[in-house]
């Protein structure tokens, strides 16, 4: 889908409907807007359910002050014009209440962005306004004075979120990256301290190389063109259950024994779609096309194990919890669990750009899910489906161990019942 050719009316529906399934806004909350070409302010409505939001709802300001559409436009509006009155770069915003950043707006402390590498890349630092009553010239003066300082994300005090963009797309992607580093922090800080990553250690992520040399490919397959509806399928799915977010995750299925699929770099990954993917074919890419920055780890796994047909790197915000304390993760909390994660070990952070083949070499049967430290959790698989099953039984259980930890200490499975495990499933 080309968003950018969407009607701003259905780019705020299109982004409203994400913003609410994903738990971060209520039928009342939240408001989004673009600024046309023209001046014209496109804004949702004030008293409209947001769950059920159509493009026929959508009201428009225009340049001259006059309203066009069915409803008020949200009573949020002069905070919106104020932004843009004092950054005319922005030409989109959005705001909305989602738990965790909430939770950050009434400690009054703002979210740190330095736990994995993109979130800083994408928020940048996070400015921090004043509670000011909802609503009012005044709420807007304080929101437009902190985004006049040269921030895009603003934490709300007492009151939520705001990021701006030089489009939608970007702006709910700063929303949503922030969102997704204050649910991990939340979770993490009941592990332990938080380890957070240099200036260094993030120009890593910015030098890693993705551009392979290129190639023409003298047809798309049929085994090919399947694997890149699965992957489509699944990744999909992963952000429908917040294994990915729009601006992280990764996934790549083999098609033969020299080529793999893989999804590329700096898309949505809520709308990608099948022509989007990255054939990659005896270390070379698709003409034309960018694969995802960890194409060469990918290719180092391929290579080392011809049993592995899918690979999936995710940021799911419990299983990133144990990433950013440095903690270690029992997965003997119930069979399945064991089953598909066996032991999971916890990789440094770097090795996945400086050395991919330390990662391939620690994968096997015994190893099929690692965790790398301030990054990702890597699954892998015989196929798509697979590998998307263990990745999403680890968020499960990340997800069950921290839940207990205000009432009491994990009861792991014992030592002989793992046993017993092993021999009716693993041999």
């Amino acid at each position: 889908m080309r968003f950018h050719l969407l009607h701003p009316r259905d780019q705020l529906v299109a982004i409203m409907e994400r913003i609410y399934r994903n738990n971060m806004t209520t039928l009342s909350g939240g408001n989004l807007s673009i600024r046309d070409t023209n001046d014209d302010i496109w804004i949702t409505p004030a008293g409209v359910d947001k769950g059920a939001l159509t493009p026929k709802d959508i009201m428009c300001v225009q340049a001259d002050g006059r309203i066009v559409g069915p409803h008020r436009p949200s009573s949020e509006y002069p905070f919106h014009r104020a932004i843009y009155a004092r950054r005319p770069d922005l030409r989109a915003i959005v705001h909305a209440h989602p738990p965790a950043l909430v939770s950050f707006s009434i400690m009054r402390e703002t979210p740190v962005t330095d736990i994995i590498p993109q979130a800083r890349r994408i928020c940048g630092a996070v400015g921090y306004a004043p509670y000011a009553l909802p609503g009012s010239e005044a709420l807007g003066e304080v929101i437009a004075e902190t985004f006049a300082q040269g921030y895009e994300t603003v934490l709300l005090e007492n009151h939520g979120i705001a990021a701006g963009g030089e489009d939608l797309r970007a702006a709910f992607q700063r929303l949503e990256t922030l969102d997704f580093c204050a649910r991990t922090l939340l979770q993490a800080r009941g592990l332990g301290p938080v380890h957070r990553l240099s200036e260094e250690q993030i120009a890593y992520f910015d030098g890693r190389e993705s551009l392979l040399p290129e190639f023409d490919p003298a047809e798309h397959t049929s085994p090919e063109r399947e694997v890149r509806g699965r992957i489509v399928e699944i990744v999909h799915r992963a952000c429908d259950r917040y294994l990915m977010i729009s601006t992280e995750g990764v996934a790549s299925a083999r098609v033969d024994a020299d080529s793999f699929i893989i999804t590329p770099t700096g898309q949505d990954r809520r709308s990608m779609e099948i022509e989007d993917l990255v054939l990659i074919r005896e270390g070379r890419r698709e003409r034309g096309k960018h694969p995802s920055r960890s194409a060469r780890l990918h290719q180092a796994i391929y290579e080392a194990h011809p049993e592995i047909g899918a690979i999936l790197i995710a940021q799911p915000p419990h299983v990133m919890a144990f990433a950013i304390a440095g903690q270690p993760f029992d997965t003997r909390t119930i069979p399945e669990s064991y089953i598909l994660l066996r032991d999971i070990p916890l990789i440094s952070y770097g090795a996945q750009y400086r050395d991919p083949g330390r990662i391939a070499a620690a994968l096997s049967g015994e190893t099929p899910v690692m965790f790398v430290q301030n990054d990702c959790v890597l699954s892998v698989g015989g196929d798509v489906l697979q590998a998307f099953d263990r990745l999403e039984v680890a968020e499960f259980s990340a997800k069950s161990v921290l839940d207990i930890l205000p009432l009491g200490k994990l009861v792991p499975i014992g030592d002989g019942e793992i046993e017993a495990l092993k021999l009716k499933f693993l041999q």
